[in-house]
């Protein structure tokens, strides 16, 4: 019987280690702070041109890791109104928040994700194909809170 508590003992263990090891690699490994050129923190596709262009932001942070193109994430503020922004910059359709890592916590992806629903926040195309199959994305709120992640757009699929 002393043989069967060791197995378990050994199982539980194992899987133990193996539950920490996995629950690091997805929140903590690879992530770093994201250093932003100062001046282009964020940039969003002009409707005249067609190209990203920087708009005016404060506050800014972000983590990404190179392990993944979609593990990009921002938030910060802007002085812009929406309704400036929505007759300037490319909107997003479809936009969809990925969920950030627990330590990186002014990124809430289910709330932005509502709010995008509602309408009561919008979405702009940020840098189109940032990588092959990928795209950077903005919300913005009414009161100038500001989030950014790369989604895929489905441009490998073709």
């Amino acid at each position: 019987m002393n043989s069967g508590r060791w197995v378990v003992g050994f199982i539980v263990m194992v899987s133990l280690i193996f539950g920490a090891g996995f629950w690091y690699t997805a929140e903590r490994a690879y992530y770093e702070p994201v250093v932003f050129q100062p001046g282009a923190e964020v940039r969003l596709v002009s409707l005249s041109s067609g190209q990203p262009e920087p708009i005016v932001v404060t506050g800014i942070e972000g983590t990404d890791a190179e392990s993944s193109p979609i593990k990009f994430r921002a938030c910060f503020s802007t002085p812009l109104s929406l309704a400036m922004l929505t007759e300037t910059y490319r909107t997003y359709p479809g936009a969809e928040p990925l969920i950030a890592p627990r330590a990186f916590d002014c990124f809430d992806a289910k709330a932005i994700g509502r709010a995008l629903e509602t309408g009561e926040a919008q979405a702009f195309l940020s840098e189109p194909e940032i990588r092959p199959g990928v795209d950077r994305v903005v919300a913005i709120f009414p009161d100038g809170r500001g989030f950014a992640w790369q989604q895929l757009n489905g441009g490998l699929a073709e």
